[in-house]
Order: C-alpha cells, then sequence, then structure tokens
C-alpha cells in the first residue's frame, strides 16, 4: 500500500491537532511535521519533501504570512511541488485555491469523509500516472484576462505566457519580457522589441507566479533582472538594455536590488 507523508502549515495549534487526529485514521497518510508560519513550513517541506501539504492559507495570525503565495514559494525550489490540500474555515478562496492548481480545498475542521475523498482521488492520481503515455508538454502560465490563471508545473523548460482574453491567445516567450509596469488593475508587459501588451491583472499577480529572473523593484515595476545594463545607486534608477527606459526603484525593494548586484558578481564577472 501506498504511503504519502504530509506537513501540516497551520497557525491555529488546536486545528492542527484536529487535523492530524482525522489523518491518523487513514493508514495511507505518515505524518512528517507541522509549522506555524510561512518561513518554518518552508524549510519543513524542503527537509522533508512530503507528498502532502496542508496548508490553511486564511490565518488567525497575519504576521504567520501563511497564503496562496506559500504555493508559488515552492515553484522556485522544486520541479514538481508536492500536492496542496487547503484546510480552512471558508470556503471563499476555492476559486483562488484553483488557480493555483492545487489538489484539493477542505474546509475545518477536517471531516473523516471529506479526507476520505481527498484520498481516494490521489490513489486515482496515482493510478493514472502509471498507465498513461508519457507526453513532454511546453512549460506555460495562462493569464485569462477573463477570469482564469494556470500555474507552471515544470520551471525546467522555458517558460511562456498566454495572455487570453475572450477567445483570443496571445503567447509570449517570458524571457522576451523586459519588466511589467503597473497601470491601476491591469499591468503593461513590455517586450525586448518594443512592444507593450496590457494584461488584467494586477502587479502583485505577476510578482506571485513569476520567479527567477524577474524581481520587484518598485510598487510599479517587476523587472527581468536579464535585461538590467545598469545600476545607479545614488539616483535610485535600472537602466534597461537597448532602451532609453529609466526604471526606479524604491527603499521598499532596495534589498532585491542589492541582492541583483549581488548575483552579477557571482558570475563570469570582472569588476574594473
Amino acid at each position: 500500500m501506498k504511503k504519502y507523508s504530509y506537513i501540516i502549515i497551520d497557525d491555529d495549534a488546536e486545528s492542527i491537532l484536529k487535523t492530524k487526529t482525522t489523518a491518523s485514521g487513514f493508514s495511507e497518510l505518515a505524518f512528517a511535521a507541522s509549522a506555524s508560519n510561512f518561513q518554518d513550513g518552508l524549510n519543513l517541506v524542503l527537509e522533508h519533501k512530503p507528498a502532502l501539504i496542508f496548508l490553511e492559507i486564511e490565518p488567525k495570525d497575519v504576521s504567520s504570512h501563511l497564503s496562496l503565495a506559500f504555493i508559488s514559494e515552492l515553484h522556485r525550489f522544486f520541479q514538481e511541488i508536492p500536492k496542496i490540500i487547503i484546510t480552512t474555515k471558508h470556503k471563499e478562496k476555492a476559486f483562488d485555491a484553483i488557480q493555483y492548481g492545487v489538489f484539493d480545498y477542505v474546509l475545518k475542521p477536517v471531516a473523516h469523509i471529506d479526507l476520505l475523498k481527498t484520498i481516494l482521488k490521489l490513489k486515482k492520481a496515482h493510478l493514472e500516472s502509471k498507465t498513461a503515455p508519457f507526453t513532454e508538454e511546453p512549460t506555460s502560465i495562462v493569464i485569462d484576462n477573463v477570469n482564469n490563471v494556470t500555474i507552471p508545473q515544470n520551471i525546467e523548460k522555458p517558460l511562456m505566457i498566454c495572455i487570453k482574453s475572450y477567445g483570443d491567445y496571445r503567447y509570449l516567450n517570458a524571457e522576451d519580457i523586459c519588466y511589467f509596469q503597473a497601470d491601476n488593475n491591469s499591468t503593461d508587459i513590455y517586450l525586448n522589441t518594443g512592444e507593450m501588451i496590457t494584461a488584467f491583472k494586477t502587479l502583485k499577480h505577476f510578482e506571485s507566479v513569476l520567479t527567477y529572473p524577474f524581481i520587484r523593484i518598485h510598487n510599479s515595476y517587476v523587472i527581468n533582472r536579464n535585461y538590467i545594463s545598469r545600476i545607479h545607486s545614488g539616483n535610485s534608477i535600472c537602466y534597461i538594455k537597448n532602451s532609453s527606459k529609466k526604471i526606479p526603484f524604491s527603499k521598499t525593494y532596495k534589498a532585491n536590488v542589492e541582492q541583483i548586484i549581488a548575483d552579477f558578481s557571482t558570475g563570469n564577472y570582472l569588476e574594473i
């Protein structure tokens, strides 16, 4: 019988105990650890590499920083992330969770029958993965200007972004994007060709689903660090390659700019 190791990430100790107690009734589940905040949870996942994560996304204490952004962080470290089971008291965020590709969404306190359904789905998915023929698909993110977002499952392949709006599919190679600029509730995407495309998602959304080489340096900008030709710390400005565009960076994100400078210096680098 296949065993699924799991970690519980929840800032409510009583909820952790209830979820663990319910899970103990299933011989298929093996408890690995629990955490009460974002960073401790991430460290445990990296250490134990569990098959499942029970994740709270509406914490009692906001300082725990538990949210769907935790899933985006996992994509930085795993080619295939563990299966995420959201456990929360409210169903309002179910649609948002689906956009992040979670495996299941269970209301707390976790009931025996709900967990049974989840395990049956796990077994079915495992059986299908053993029998389905292998097909290689390109990595992609779909930014649906209507209502849908699909998050990448394989970050090793070149990332493609699809701006989808009412049957219109616009495909972009992520490596061709110089920077994103906020425009109220939409975001302008600037390409290395000089072209600009608008997506009806906030800049915060793009920040949450994109990882290296994209990094936020200002309330209004996420930049592709591969297109930075110059950083002027005194004027708090980044320059874009083959462009007259000057992008400001703010004190809030100065640490990100310092990280970019440090990253440049670790490669095949000569400073004169």
